[in-house]
């Protein structure tokens, strides 16, 4: 369909899930936060904001507000055609669109108190869990674009640009450089990159002149002896930002590379 209009709600967020977005998605919270990461971004929804993310791979978390309360969203799909059938309908005032710099494959937006009283209308019209009718959903998403074209025209011009091509070099430097230290794997950023694992790898190394696991190992290790050295920080304090789980993981890899523990190393520097 070129546009859905669904209701989600769930005990059990998703803590990190692969989603290849087909269509663009407009993303409305109620209750809970959800993170998206793409290959050379991220943003962070809360209840007061939506997102519009571009069609294309990324990574979504969810977290909910307290213990016992539900993930809560009301979710807005609809393709390119769609889009583009909307600026030509309203080329008139809105104008013909100019090339931009700032590509970006989200746009976050508060919402004011119609748009919270547009999604809760959304979400009323869901409650018995039954689809709208397709022409309903067409004119709702149209009565969001009008709104946003007459309150926000600066961001209604970026959604035309929100979907572009790029090189693969760039992709790949974006990625690495947005999740240095993130506790992402190997394997979510070549999804995140639209690649193969094999395909990621072998581009990797042609770039950086390593492989993705021995570069970032030795990147943020180099920045944790800085941070122990310079800085004079312990294990125990630096070890989460520079996207470790749990303080043991981080030692033994810094032992790997250094030969010694953290505490070591500051005791002979």
């Amino acid at each position: 369909m070129p546009v859905s209009i669904l209701r989600y709600r769930t005990k059990t967020p998703a803590p990190r899930a692969k989603i290849m977005l087909e269509q663009n998605m407009f993303t409305f919270l109620l209750d809970g936060e959800k993170t998206v990461h793409f290959a050379g971004t991220q943003v962070t929804v809360q209840p007061h904001q939506f997102v519009l993310l571009a069609a294309g791979n990324c990574l979504m978390s969810e977290k909910i507000a307290a213990e016992n309360a539900d993930y809560h969203s009301i979710l807005i799909l609809f393709s390119n055609d769609v889009l583009t059938d909307f600026f030509d309908k309203h080329t008139t005032w809105l104008g013909t669109t100019t090339k931009q710099s700032d590509h970006r494959p989200f746009l976050r937006f508060d919402k004011d108190a119609f748009l919270s009283g547009f999604v809760h209308s959304l979400d009323c019209m869901l409650t018995a869990d039954k689809s709208l009718h397709p022409e309903l959903q067409k004119i709702k998403l149209e009565e969001l674009f009008l709104y946003l074209a007459i309150h926000y025209p600066g961001q209604l011009e970026q959604i035309r640009h929100m979907n572009y091509a790029t090189n693969d070099d760039l992709v790949i430097r974006q990625a690495i450089t947005s999740h240095m230290d993130s506790n992402i794997t190997v394997e979510e950023l070549a999804f995140l990159c639209n690649m193969s694992l094999s395909t990621f790898k072998r581009k990797f190394a042609r770039i950086y002149g390593n492989s993705p696991n021995k570069w970032l190992l030795e990147k943020r290790m180099e920045r944790a002896a800085k941070m122990l050295r310079h800085d004079h920080r312990k294990a125990s304090e630096i070890y989460y930002e520079l996207g470790y789980e749990n303080l043991s993981s981080f030692i033994q890899s810094f032992k790997q590379l250094y030969g010694v523990t953290p505490r070591q190393y500051q005791m002979n520097a």
